[in-house]
């Protein structure tokens, strides 16, 4: 019989929080008196997580770990659990014991509800203001702005889904966090509730300021993708036309230059800047978006995905 809840949890390098997690996750799923399945998926962990991920899933028939052949990525590793989970509801979390799986029961009252995807949202979160918080809060503000899906925290892991609106995602680069908002392009119907989020014990965080930027670059590509994947031309369009103007009022004004005083124009440096200026501007913009669309081209009509999974390990 295929389990009803479907818990995917990528763990890099959380040795010492796997053990804990598992117990209060066994606990809190238990209760529920529902058919459940865990994955863990290690994403190249290199601190003996895979010896511990192994014991569990060989003493439990309800794990399945997935050893990735190396470090691809949370998104990498969230895809690789989507792509297994047999449950009608897909939950995700964090392996680092800052989610808490207590707040698992709620995800799942609220997609009874109807809604096809609940988000968690860290109210309370306990993390360096200046460092996590305060960024987060800038970048989930842009967010809401420009997809136009209004959460408090996109960037909580703890999550729950339908599992038919995930089979229909394709997620690349760091893109886990906008699932909400590609869903709603589909139509689906998004929730969030405040959860529970507790302070790191053990293990060291894997995020970085530099995460911020990565955000900021798929943010750009998602707004394509929800706004003008099926109308490239308003981009390309838009951006040549105002790459053609700067162009093009330098250009007029060397042009009567040269009718009206007959002086060269060939060795001016407005020219030449103008030129470089459109043509690299235009091509950089251009070559940014085609390759997204090309890496979706590659991987959806090959049925090929962005990791590469080891092995796989399971109690029979």
């Amino acid at each position: 019989m295929e389990p009803k809840i479907s818990v995917v949890v990528p763990i890099y390098n959380e040795r010492e929080n796997i053990e804990p997690l598992y117990r209060e996750l066994k606990e809190v799923l238990e209760r529920l008196k529902e058919g459940y399945e865990i994955i863990f998926v290690n994403d190249g962990s290199q601190d003996g997580s895979e010896e511990i991920l192994d014991k569990i899933a060989l003493s439990d028939p309800k794990v399945t770990v997935i050893h990735l052949r190396r470090n691809f990525g949370q998104t990498a590793a969230m895809s690789a659990g989507f792509y297994h989970a047999k449950g009608s509801v897909v939950i995700t979390m964090d392996g680092d014991l800052q989610n808490d799986p207590r707040d698992i029961p709620k995800l799942l009252e609220k997609i009874e509800e109807g809604y096809d995807i609940v988000s968690g949202w860290r109210k309370d979160r306990k993390d360096p203001y200046w460092t996590r918080v305060f960024p987060s809060k800038i970048a989930n503000a842009l967010i809401s702005y420009v997809t136009g899906v209004k959460l408090h925290d996109y960037g909580c892991s703890l999550k729950a889904y339908k599992r038919e609106v995930i089979k229909e995602l394709h997620l690349y680069g760091e893109q886990h966090r906008f699932i909400p908002a590609l869903a709603s392009e589909l139509g689906c119907k998004i929730a969030e509730i405040p959860v529970n989020h507790r302070p790191r014990t053990a293990g060291k965080s894997k995020y970085g300021i530099s995460r911020t930027f990565k955000v900021l670059l798929d943010l750009m590509v998602i707004k394509f993708l929800l706004v003008y994947k099926a109308k490239p031309m308003r981009v390309f369009g838009g951006i040549g036309s105002i790459l053609f103007l700067l162009g093009f009022f330098p250009f007029s004004y060397l042009v009567l230059y040269k009718i009206f005083t007959g002086a060269s124009i060939g060795h001016r440096p407005l020219l030449i800047i103008s030129a470089v200026f459109m043509l690299a501007g235009l091509q950089l913009v251009c070559i940014g978006i085609l390759g997204e669309l090309m890496v979706r081209v590659y991987f959806e009509t090959q049925d090929k995905h962005p990791y590469h999974i080891k092995r796989i390990v399971k109690k029979e």
